[in-house]
């Protein structure tokens, strides 16, 4: 197979926004070219100790995205451990891209501190830059007051597919 990937999309689903105290619950990444064009998609659940869930998944956050909370606690028991996706991933990496990974997402740089604190050696494959949507969201609706309406869903693989289509609309508005 051609390694034709250029964008690594990556959004993970975690029990809070802390890299050191949260853990990541869900992950899935969509391999793209430049045009987000999908090249291969991979999806994963991440087992997390019922404790950490019960300790770190509270407050108004959960409690307005009960349907999210429910269903990443649902599939916590078939979740397998952090370093078995990781070596997946790194897999997944080696098989749909070259020497150059990028990161793509929506506030990616938040995932990417979860990447580097569990995940080492997937950070070590990641270029240093990223490919930020929500740079645009931010310039957009502050300095222009034009806004994209994403659904809310909070999992992991619908989350990238509406980054995608969030920086596609951003394109449109620009060409």
């Amino acid at each position: 197979m051609s390694k034709k990937a250029s964008l690594l999309w990556v959004d993970l689903e975690m029990t809070g926004l802390s890299p050191v105290e949260d853990r990541i619950l869900e992950v899935a990444a969509i391999a793209t070219d430049w045009e987000m064009n999908e090249i291969a998609t991979y999806t994963a659940v991440v087992k997390v100790d019922d404790a950490l869930i019960r300790e770190r998944m509270v407050g108004e956050f959960w409690e307005k995205n009960k349907a999210s909370y429910d269903a990443l606690v649902a599939q916590n028991g078939s979740g397998r451990p952090s370093a078995e996706v990781e070596k997946e991933l790194l897999q997944f990496v080696e098989k749909n891209f070259g020497d150059t990974v990028y990161l793509a997402g929506n506030s990616i740089h938040q995932d990417r501190r979860f990447i580097e604190n569990e995940w080492p050696e997937l950070n070590a494959k990641l270029h240093y830059r990223m490919l930020d949507v929500s740079a645009w969201k931010l310039y957009f609706e502050n300095a222009l007051g034009d806004r994209f309406i994403k659904p809310d869903n909070h999992r992991a693989l619908d989350d990238i597919r509406g980054s995608m289509e969030e920086l596609k609309w951003y394109l449109r508005k620009i060409s």
